[in-house]
């Protein structure tokens, strides 16, 4: 468990520093650059994918050479070097290019972190080891939120100083790097014969797993980037630091359900948490196609954080259960791939429909998405069985 919640704290803190920009973003673009939805949504969907494909094969190496520990530092250190090419940039370009490489550095440490949480975890409690991250993952998103909005509040009169949040964001990340001198890596020896590509032998996967892979990324082209929900929280009245506010109550309610959920996984299983976390989905972007009053919003971002305190850590635990030992890195990686590339239409997709028809048709499109992904895994995800191991 001290595992665990060391690589908690490494997340803990490196969400701090990479939500006090996040929200900033659309505002920064918008604001600083002129940038319309469309626009923000090629940037976003551009930044997903570009890095989408590092996280399979991420994964792979993670597999093949048994080596997490140093693969993760480099993708959580890919952090300091974004927050700096946000400080140089002058152009949505220089953003588009800072947003890259921080998804580069996800797309780098996601698997191989994921592996360690995995077998940091006790045999019965891999929903409550994931859990326990997530909780504290994003507790760091909300503390970070806060101190953006903390920063902004408190800019001078001339406006936000996006530069000054973006240079004190930088000291949350060397924190997180400085976690990993006390994480123990679980050394596995590897195997004397010679590793076949997954591919070749897809076919012999768990068909559970093959399945949540169609699932993700069904659901993920309706999953549009956060951003469009707070421009559309900005278009309902909402000003810059208020919007700040309403992704910290979400990313708070995510922290404090996402341990009882994890552990509610464990007994009752993961497909019901899952498929009860895309039914919350589609009310909540239910509730940003119809929702008119502030109040309103105020709700419908508490209940997104109950929809990701039921998937993002109980996803991870169901693919580390169910994929081949030997390949549970690929597999963590893989589904984060798809996921990623997915994200490029998605993101596409939202920013020309709310460009086109207004902000209502996109969020509705993600909610009929949503309760599809929810259909398929209620009909068609079977009773637990035995992971293919030999593949």
């Amino acid at each position: 468990m001290i595992n665990i919640i060391l690589l908690g704290l490494v997340s803990f803190f490196a969400d701090i520093s990479a939500e006090m920009v996040y929200p900033l973003i659309p505002l920064y673009l918008t604001g600083a650059f002129g940038a319309t939805p469309a626009l923000v949504g090629v940037i976003e969907g551009l930044a997903e994918s570009t890095a989408s494909l590092l996280k399979v094969y991420s994964g792979y190496l993670t597999d093949k050479y048994h080596k997490k520990k140093p693969i993760a530092f480099i993708g959580y250190a890919a952090g300091l070097v974004y927050k700096a090419a946000l400080l140089l940039s002058s152009s949505w370009g220089g953003v588009l290019i800072a947003r890259v490489i921080d998804r580069l550095g996800k797309g780098i440490r996601t698997s191989p972190r994921d592996v360690m949480v995995s077998e940091s975890a006790q045999t019965d409690g891999m929903g409550k080891a994931f859990g326990v991250h997530k909780a504290l993952d994003m507790a760091g998103s909300a503390i970070g939120i806060l101190l953006a909005w903390f920063l902004i509040r408190n800019a001078a009169a001339g406006g936000t100083d996006y530069q000054r949040v973006f240079g004190i964001s930088m000291i949350p990340a060397l924190l997180s790097l400085m976690m990993f001198f006390f994480i123990r890596e679980k050394k596995t020896p590897r195997a004397a014969r010679p590793r076949e590509r997954f591919w070749k032998n897809i076919g012999r996967l768990d068909s559970r797993l093959k399945l949540y892979l169609l699932v993700s990324f069904l659901f993920t082209l309706g999953n549009s980037s956060n951003t469009f929900l707070l421009l559309r929280a900005r278009s309902v009245g909402f000003d810059d630091t208020s919007v700040i506010l309403l992704y910290f109550a979400y990313n708070l309610t995510a922290s404090l359900l996402a341990l009882p959920f994890g552990r509610l996984s464990d007994k009752v299983g993961r497909k019901w948490l899952l498929a009860g976390g895309y039914m919350v989905f589609a009310v909540v972007y239910a509730g940003f196609a119809f929702g008119s009053s502030r109040a309103v919003f105020v709700v419908i971002f508490v209940v997104y954080g109950f929809y990701t305190a039921m998937t993002t850590g109980v996803e991870r635990a169901l693919i580390a259960e169910i994929s081949p030992p030997e390949l549970k890195g690929t597999m963590l990686g893989l589904q984060s791939t798809i996921v990623g590339v997915a994200l490029l239409p998605a993101s596409a997709i939202c920013g020309l429909l709310w460009t086109s028809f207004g902000p209502r048709v996109p969020f509705l499109f993600g909610a009929f998405l949503s309760l599809a992904a929810a259909v398929l895994l209620i009909l068609f995800f079977s009773k637990d069985k035995p992971a293919v191991k030999a593949v």
